[in-house]
C-alpha cells in the first residue's frame, strides 16, 4: 500500500514554475510548493501473501489496485 503525491499534478506545478522563471522571475523569490493531491495504490498480490485484507470501500477509493 502506498500513499503518495500525484505525479501529474507535481509535473503541472513544475511547468508553472518553469513558466514563471522564463517570464523573468528569480527562482530565489518563488515560494516552495508541493503537490497537494495524493494517490492511494494497493498491491493485492503482496497483501494476499502477507495475509492482509482490505475493505471494499478502501479498494474503491484507491487510485490504483495492482492485482
Amino acid at each position: 500500500m502506498s500513499y503518495g503525491p500525484n505525479f501529474p499534478d507535481a509535473w503541472r506545478l513544475a511547468g508553472i514554475y518553469a513558466g514563471r522563471i522564463l517570464k523573468g522571475e528569480k527562482p530565489a523569490d518563488l515560494p516552495v510548493q508541493h503537490s497537494t493531491r495524493v494517490d492511494l495504490a494497493v498491491n493485492m498480490t503482496t497483501a494476499e501473501k502477507l495475509g492482509l485484507t482490505f475493505p471494499a470501500d478502501l479498494l474503491a477509493a484507491a487510485a490504483e489496485v495492482v492485482e
